[in-house]
């Protein structure tokens, strides 16, 4: 697995012009659905967990199901901690065995957020965990949104601010606000992506890879676009929940009590939604 690490995975995304999917998950279904679509694509791929979701499985738990099935498989699947606000916590998924950790300090004044990624980072880098920062406030959560966020032009990643925060905190790889928040519209439909911003941060942070968060909804068209500026890691977790939870009221309707025979049908949903998602960031393929 030595040349199948995470890092080497970013480098080759980089350089040849793909985004590794980020797909988060709270239960094993779910990780089921995300592994068995990178499989069927020969697709590299992050699972992420929320401070919240991953109270919800367990830090070790959640670390000691990826690395089964990574190590069961000789497979490139990893786990990022996603949002991590608390250092205590981001912490404690290093210790737990996460590959990556991500640090969002993006509500703080710079210099604080510059401070403690600081602080993360060190830590992370002797048990060689990567770290991403976040520069630009991500808004919302991931569910279908009753009212429409309005993007503030506040929150939207400066590229010089970006600049400065890596060249302080050397993380590994940066998560920038271009217009898009965390959830959808009930519609399907997301803002589109400020590609002229994205474009300026890129001209800024040169090679670092670039993350986006909030993909789901988001037009395909901006995604492709997205990719060949510099993003290279990319989000989905409303759109899985949407699967997930449609699909099970669905088969619940049937009758059927026993978990492992209507379970099959809700991991399918997903598993499609993550081939579409996989094929859209151009990752097929790329082991």
């Amino acid at each position: 697995m030595s040349n199948k690490n995470l890092r080497n995975y970013f480098k080759k995304a980089e350089k040849e012009g793909w985004a590794i999917g980020h797909f988060n998950i709270s239960n094993l279904e779910t990780l089921k659905a995300i592994f068995q679509a990178a499989k069927n694509l020969k697709s590299p791929v992050i699972i992420g967990t929320s401070e919240s979701e991953s109270g919800f499985l367990g830090l070790k738990q959640a670390a000691a199901l990826v690395k089964s099935l990574r190590e069961e498989n000789n497979f490139p699947i990893f786990l990022n901690l996603d949002h991590g606000k608390n250092f205590l916590y981001i912490k404690k998924a290093v210790d737990a065995g996460y590959d990556m950790v991500h640090f969002d300090g993006s509500s703080l004044p710079l210099k604080k957020n510059i401070k403690i990624a600081k602080k993360v980072v060190a830590y992370a880098k002797d048990k060689k965990v990567l770290v991403e920062g976040e520069v630009g406030v991500i808004s919302g959560s991931s569910t279908i949104l009753k009212k429409a966020l309005k993007i503030r032009e506040r929150d939207l990643t400066n590229p010089e601010e970006a600049e400065v925060f890596l060249k302080e905190t050397k993380v590994n790889v940066l998560a920038v606000n271009v217009g898009t928040f965390h959830g959808m519209k009930a519609s399907g439909k997301n803002p589109c992506i400020d590609l002229e911003r994205l474009k300026e941060i890129k001209k800024k942070i040169g090679d670092t890879p670039l993350v986006l968060h909030g993909g789901s909804g988001t037009p395909k068209q901006d995604i492709k676009k997205a990719v060949k500026i510099g993003i290279s890691d990319i989000h989905i977790n409303t759109e899985l929940r949407v699967a997930f939870t449609g699909s099970l009221r669905k088969v619940l309707k049937g009758g059927e009590i026993v978990p492992y025979k209507y379970m099959p049908e809700v991991i399918e949903k997903v598993q499609k939604v993550v081939e579409g998602k996989i094929k859209l960031f151009g990752s097929s393929n790329k082991i």
